[in-house]
């Protein structure tokens, strides 16, 4: 600790601080307009100047020593700060200082007493209006540099300079044209630094920044990907003016992206549902509540009458709460009597929630980012954070910008695979091959860790077998990665000191997926790399939903309880039974394909759909509108009246995550609130009310009547999560699973002592490598991979309602050069893409991010049809479906 005193005040900071942080120490502050907590110190503007042992320095960049003596408030240097601001100041036209600029200069020129005649300088540049989140004043940029540093420093996209020379220093977007043309990602992080309004979000957020949000923000965490940035929410007369970046987010730590930050203009949307829906003579007709519910209870009755209680199912949502999805099936469970509840995690991360239970002992990953972030050596699969997890993306690249080696799998070279040291473009389904190949390495080079294998790994000897068969040559040639940078990442990867691995849906969409999540999940086992052992960070999910963590974590599983007890074991249903008073089904329900499947055959006579748009975001969608046609009653709860509620007998309007109250669980295991900014429009209501409402229509009380309640019931029979409670993360934040007990401080990394296991081992797996579900061939000779683009979310219902949908208007299909000139394809042109199992149009976007021989799409606008292409093949463990591999061909649209 360091000792000093300012303005006689003594102070103790820990070492590395600087005579800023002294200042704030003792309640005094300085002004900083080149200054940002969330940037490395500058030094630019002077104004934060203070005496210090009889010398005048900056404060931001001057540390602290031992014994100092700091003086703020000597005349001298008073006059010196004031003087500063004031040159600053005068450069600016006097707009700059009007009474109602909420500007950091123009409040601290008020502080000063600075007149605002002082800023009298004429207007020489013209406004960029362009963009539809951040508007441009040149005239107002004193050249603090902040915006620059933040897009570099923070986001990491580069995107901004300073341009001009001297006074005539301005920034300006990289590009050198409009805003809206330049390489801006809308993460906002320039607007939300800036000191002198010259970066301004347009409209009623003018002005509000996470430095000064005002009114007071309601904190949240964010409803889109699964990171869990932290937003404070400002709301003006019952609407949403704002939402902005927690400066004290435990994730994202002052950032966030264009979805969080901007997209939440379908609050407003003139398309959101207000009132329950019922299917009258063909016709989704307008009635009120209690009607709806009348035809939502008699038609579940009536199916249970006909086929029994496993006629009926539900898929819940990562898009609902913690509290909202134990509630579902709940319900589901002990009103129905059946286990046929699954959720959206089926169709990205279910793979990883088998792998790492088989691998490891729980169905998490298996460190915090706080740790990930401090690998020397980081390995990201299958996954490109900078579009679909941005923050994470950003952290990440910065990592590695300062020091630390990245390696990239992936068969596309986009995001973090432009920064990488080595990039391994497999090619899709591919993914076994390549981690054997890894591991082939690691073993025959002596990159292991024998005591770690030895103490607390069992499969060795069945996994080195294996390898032998997987050498560089013949894994090249499975994957079309060179040998040599096989064995080059895996060098890198054996010999850091501290490696991480980071994998997305890449890894588990596929045929195979559960194999490849084991099959990635040898490299920390056989690093010793995991388990706290202090030699790396082991391996994390980036999850792709806001709450798919949460979902299965609360039980809304076909084969698992609250907590990851399953319905096999009869001490797991004896917790249930025992808080829930009532009987839990012994038999394993139906996955989310095997549902559709049953409404097919007439098996399932009514299906409650919460929350997700399968018809849009589930594969073999034509099939999917199938089932949902053959099954006697559709129910569904949704924000817009899109694909799936179209095939609906009753839709049911519900309440988004800015106007709900309870939890999600993001990526790394962090139970983090969720609060409510501002009332669902109309007559729309919470999930969680919805769920009360049918188990009361249906003459059930569920109990626990508020979220709180409900996540300390999933406590009493999950003992993962008996210490998190609402009031809990109310005075102390973010708190990490498993957490067994109100004094427990929720455990950030696993595995400490031993693993979750049966036998305590982490255990290695052995699975051979096997083809995809598809190859392509003569007649579909292209692999298309699907996956998101950084502007958009999923089916795109919640961000094609805004702005963003200015920023990318469309779905692209990515190819090849060559491809395009073989199948006679112009860029920008309308493309026909057809598979084995339907068809689809978009607009041809040719570049060489993609080797020859593959395409990529998105699947955010549901008129396209995206996922009537991607094919019914699913992990053969968990059925989560192969997006990542679907052989089409193209050819030219009519225009």
């Amino acid at each position: 600790m360091t000792r000093l005193r300012v303005d006689g005040v003594p102070v103790e900071l820990p070492a590395g601080a600087t005579l800023l942080d002294a200042v704030r120490a003792v309640g005094a502050e300085l002004p900083t307009l080149c200054h940002d907590d969330r940037l490395p110190p500058a030094g630019f503007c002077r104004t934060c100047l203070v005496d210090a042992d009889g010398r005048t320095v900056a404060a931001c960049v001057t540390p602290a020593t031992p014994g100092m003596t700091v003086d703020t408030g000597n005349e001298h240097v008073r006059e010196l700060r004031r003087d500063a601001v004031a040159l600053i100041a005068s450069t600016l036209p006097g707009r700059a200082l009007a009474e109602a600029s909420p500007s950091e200069l123009a409040e601290t020129c008020r502080l000063l007493d600075i007149d605002p005649d002082t800023a009298a300088a004429s207007p020489g540049h013209e406004p960029d209006d362009s963009h539809p989140y951040v508007r441009l004043d040149p005239d107002l940029c004193i050249a603090c540099g902040r915006c620059v540093r933040m897009c570099s420093d923070v986001q990491g996209t580069f995107a901004l300079t300073l341009t001009g020379r001297g006074a005539d220093t301005v920034a300006a977007p990289g590009t050198g044209g409009p805003w809206a043309e330049s390489d801006c990602v809308s993460c906002g992080g320039c607007v939300d630094t800036c000191p002198t309004g010259a970066i301004t979000q347009p409209g009623p957020a003018a002005g509000l920044t996470s430095r000064r949000p005002e009114p007071a923000p309601v904190r949240t965490t964010c409803g889109y990907c699964g990171v869990g940035c932290a937003l404070d929410v400002v709301v003006r007369e019952g609407e949403v003016a704002a939402v902005l970046p927690a400066r004290d987010g435990p994730v994202n730590r002052g950032h966030a992206c264009v979805k969080g930050r901007f997209a939440h203009g379908y609050l407003t949307s003139s398309e959101r549902l207000t009132e329950p829906l019922v299917r009258r003579g063909g016709v989704l007709t307008r009635v009120g509540w209690d009607e709806a519910l009348g035809v939502v209870a008699s038609g579940l009755r009536a199916a249970v009458g006909q086929g029994g209680p496993d006629a009926v199912a539900a898929i819940s949502s990562a898009r609902a709460t913690n509290e909202e999805n134990y509630l579902v099936q709940k319900f589901v469970r002990t009103v129905i009597g059946t286990n046929n509840v699954d959720n959206c995690s089926r169709l990205c991360h279910a793979p990883s929630a088998a792998g790492l239970t088989a691998s490891f002992g729980r169905a998490g990953g298996t460190d915090s980012f706080d740790d990930v972030e401090q690998a020397d050596c980081l390995l990201v699969v299958g996954a490109n954070p900078v579009e679909a997890h941005p923050v994470v993306g950003a952290r990440l690249l910065q990592r590695a910008l300062d020091g630390a080696v990245l390696v990239v799998a992936d068969p596309r070279g986009v995001g973090l695979a432009r920064h990488a040291d080595i990039h391994l473009p497999n090619r899709p389904g591919t993914n076994v091959a390549l981690f054997h190949g890894l591991a082939h390495v690691l073993v025959a080079e002596g990159l292991t860790d024998p005591g770690f294998l030895r103490d607390r790994a069992a499969g060795l000897d069945e996994l080195t077998a294996l390898l032998a068969e997987y050498p560089p040559a013949r894994v090249a040639a499975i994957t079309g990665v060179p040998a040599r940078d096989i064995v080059a990442a895996a060098r890198y990867y054996g010999r850091a000191e501290h490696p991480a691995i980071v994998y997305g849906l890449g890894v588990t969409e596929h045929l195979h997926g559960t194999d490849g999540v084991r099959a990635l999940a040898n490299l920390p086992i056989l690093r010793g790399a995991v388990g706290a052992t202090g030699r790396g960070f082991g391996i994390n999910p980036l999850r792709g939903q806001n709450n798919v963590q949460g979902a299965s974590d609360m039980g809304a599983l076909p084969d698992l309880l609250p907590g990851y007890g399953h319905v096999t074991d009869p001490a797991a249903r004896a917790r249930a039974e025992a808080v829930w008073g009532r009987p839990v089904p012994t038999t394993p329900g139906l996955r989310i394909p095997a549902m559709f499947d049953a409404a097919r055959d007439g098996r399932l006579r009514a299906l409650w759909i919460i929350g997700e748009d399968v018809c849009a975001t589930d594969p073999d969608s034509t099939r999917v509108a199938e089932a949902l046609d053959a099954c006697p009653l559709v129910v569904v709860d949704e924000l817009f009246a899109g694909e799936t509620a179209r095939h609906a007998d009753v839709v049911l309007p519900v309440a988004s995550w800015l106007e709900k109250d309870g939890t999600f669980v993001n990526f790394d295991r962090r139970f983090q609130r969720v609060r409510t900014a501002v009332g669902p429009p109309g007559g729309a209501r919470t999930d969680f009310a919805v769920v009360h409402a049918v188990a009361a229509a249906m003459g059930t009380d569920l109990g626990c009547r508020t979220p709180a309640a409900a996540l300390a019931e999933c406590g009493r029979l999950a003992p993962d999560f008996a210490g998190i409670s609402h009031e809990r993360l109310d005075r102390e934040g973010a708190l990490h699973w498993p957490c067994p007990s109100p004094d427990a401080p929720g455990e950030a990394t696993l595995y400490a002592g031993t693993f979750a296991t049966s036998d305590g081992r982490a255990h290695l797996a052995a699975p051979p490598y096997l083809p995809p579900g598809e190859e392509p061939d003569a007649d579909y000779p292209l692999l298309l991979v699907t996956g998101r683009r950084w502007a958009h979310y999923n089916s795109g219902s919640m961000t094609r309602r805004g702005a963003n949908l200015g920023l990318d208007p469309q779905g692209h299909l990515d190819l090849h050069p060559e491809d395009a000139a073989r199948h006679g394809v112009r860029d920008g042109a309308p493309v026909v893409v057809d598979s084995r199992h339907g068809q689809a149009r978009l607009t041809a976007r040719v570049g060489g991010d993609l080797a020859p021989g593959q395409v990529f799409c998105a699947f955010h606008f549901p008129d396209e049809h995206v996922n009537s292409l991607t094919s019914g093949h699913a992990d053969t463990a968990t059925s989560c479906p192969e997006y990542k591999v679907t052989a089409v061909r193209l050819r030219p649209a009519q225009e």
